[in-house]
């Protein structure tokens, strides 16, 4: 199995709501740490897991969408603690969905948050 990762950080605002998390419950910024990792069985015809300039313009319009927001507005937190964990699951769907024309067996995404905790969501495609 071959691996490949890209890596990017942004920051982003949130605050956690649904219980008494103390200064955690105001909105705060975190600089965010993000490495996509895709997994294949084979290479294409030039020795290549996938093309990586065109992964990483879909890196930057996927992390567009959060940069710099508040994840409490956005349509896919509504209602949601936008935990870490949650916003790796999204991230996740998100590539998943655009990278659906190559042929990967599975996608990490994994999270860092101000390099003191990190989530990782994996699963097949």
């Amino acid at each position: 199995m071959y691996s490949l990762g890209v890596r990017r950080e942004f920051s982003a605002r949130h605050y956690l709501i649904g219980g008494d998390w103390g200064a955690e419950n105001i909105e705060h910024t975190h600089r965010y740490r993000m490495e996509l990792a895709l997994e294949a069985l084979t290479l294409d015809r030039h020795g290549f897991l996938v093309d990586i300039v065109e992964v990483e313009q879909h890196l930057e319009a996927v992390l567009a969408d959060f940069a710099g927001r508040t994840l409490n507005e956005l349509a896919s937190f509504s209602g949601l603690n936008p935990s870490i964990e949650r916003l790796a699951t999204i991230l996740h769907a998100a590539f998943s969905a655009r990278l659906a024309h190559f042929r990967l067996e599975a996608l990490t995404v994994t999270l860092w948050e101000d390099d003191i905790a990190w989530t990782s969501y994996r699963a097949p495609l």
